[in-house]
């Protein structure tokens, strides 16, 4: 009986225990921190081997195979020692595509991963396909290859789950953008970082599609140095014409044009989301549902329809005409920018957290036009101070999402917007960026 160990016990490694457990493994989890308890009776009632607050070197030393949970740097001392034995270490997702032969509808990128993942699920689900969503969202994949038989999986991926990747495949490809993010795990190296994402396209043949942003300038990069076996298709809004064999999605007068076998078009403003990052979003979406030959309608209604994600641009609730809007989900500078960039009114703007080497000047130019005052949600608040005082006349420093809301509604004014889009990790407060979310609009609705 071969050994599995998993390292980590949250989602994806409970998932991966349970999969593995069925398919005859001696499964032993091992999760240096503490283990949730819903993931402890998982493990329990399964009779699963795991502990908790500790790594007993000895015992994972001696695994045929470990699972990795993706929040452990491949630097770990641990996973050195792993790999010097020659111990395979690989993704929770690379052990659950083993055991499917369902189609793999994949999605990476800085931002717009969550979004666009649900609103391809969405747009399947209303095409009648047999579909899971997995990855950073819902059912671990591995938990859902275990206990449910799905025809399609609609993937998030992130850069570290790309990095335990290595027989796996997507038979559809998305890379929807990459602006620096997570770069002190790859030395602080924008190039690192890219080639990462790029990870999504390995193992694709000419039978499977590569769908990306024409317009983004490291993708552009990327494809220079990484050779695509996939079919192409492109999206983006500054392709004026299109030649005879281009397949993807562009913008003409003010109509979004999906060209894949018939063209569909629709009106922009049509769009459920709206915002040039949405709009990127929806094509993205639409050239995939448009591959898996969804009817034109599928598509049209899909995309005219779909409700947004919670902590993603989040509308809560209006208080004397102030509004709230709960961005949790933008852990970087980039998806900051896209959130006051979509916004009109005047923004109370709600900041901190866990800093990812943050580059504030990017959003010099938006929080000059928009930004009214500051409020610093976070244990060490020193990096938004430098970057913003004398650039915002208001500037209070919190450590609750209560005290953050409440300073916010006296900061307020009749048609003001007051914006949780923290550009950083939430750990130092909370235990993630949902935690974050949701303490947020408890506390606006009790105001």
């Amino acid at each position: 009986m071969k050994k599995l160990v998993i390292l980590g016990a949250g989602e994806s490694g409970a998932g991966a225990a349970i999969l593995a457990k069925k398919k005859g493994f001696d499964v032993f989890v091992s999760d240096r921190g503490t283990i949730k308890e819903k993931y402890k009776k998982v493990l329990s009632n399964n009779e699963i081997r795991w502990e908790e607050g500790t790594h007993s070197e000895e015992e994972i030393l001696e695994a045929d195979e470990v699972v990795k949970s993706p929040g452990i740097p491949d630097e770990a001392p641990l996973v050195a020692k792993l790999r010097q034995k020659d111990i395979p270490v690989i993704s929770e997702i690379e052990f659950a595509a083993r055991y499917t032969d369902a189609k793999m509808i994949c999605i990476t990128g800085s931002n717009g991963k969550t979004t666009t993942t649900h609103l391809v699920y969405f747009m399947l689900k209303n095409g009648g396909l047999n579909v899971g969503i997995a990855g950073n969202v819902g059912k671990s994949l591995a938990l859902q290859v275990a206990e449910e038989k799905f025809d399609h999986y609609v993937v998030e991926l992130s850069s570290f789950q790309l990095d335990g990747m290595i027989d796996f495949k997507a038979d559809i490809a998305i890379l929807l953008n990459i602006t620096p993010d997570h770069l002190d795990r790859y030395g602080n190296s924008l190039e690192r970082y890219r080639d990462s994402k790029f990870r999504i396209t390995r193992n694709q043949t000419s039978e499977d599609a590569f769908i990306y942003w024409e317009d983004d300038p490291v993708i552009a990069e990327g494809l220079k140095k990484h050779k695509i076996e996939a079919q192409k298709y492109s999206f983006g809004i500054n392709r004026k014409t299109a030649t005879a064999d281009w397949q993807g999605a562009r913008v003409e007068s003010n109509n979004l044009i999906i060209n894949i076998k018939e063209a569909l078009t629709m009106s922009i403003h049509d769009l459920a989301l709206q915002g040039k990052h949405n709009l990127f979003n929806s094509m993205a979406a639409g050239v995939a549902g448009r591959i898996l030959d969804l009817r034109k309608e599928v598509v049209r209604d899909s995309l005219t329809h779909f409700e947004n994600v919670e902590h993603r641009l989040e509308y809560v609730t209006k208080v004397h005409g102030i509004k709230f809007i709960n961005d949790s989900k933008a852990t970087n500078i980039n998806s900051t920018w896209y959130a006051l960039e979509s916004i009109e009114e005047k923004v109370i703007w709600i900041a901190g957290g866990v800093d990812k080497g943050n580059d504030y000047t990017e959003l010099y130019e938006l929080v000059g036009e928009k930004v009214k005052a500051l409020i610093c949600l976070g244990k060490d608040n020193k990096k938004l101070h430098k970057a913003f005082e004398g650039r915002i006349d208001t500037i209070v420093d919190v450590q609750s999402a209560e005290d953050a809301v409440k300073a916010a509604y006296e900061l307020g004014y009749d048609g003001d917007t007051v914006l949780l889009s923290p550009a950083c990790a939430s750990f130092d407060l909370f235990d993630n960026y949902e935690d974050r979310g949701r303490k947020f609009k408890s506390a606006v609705k009790r105001l």
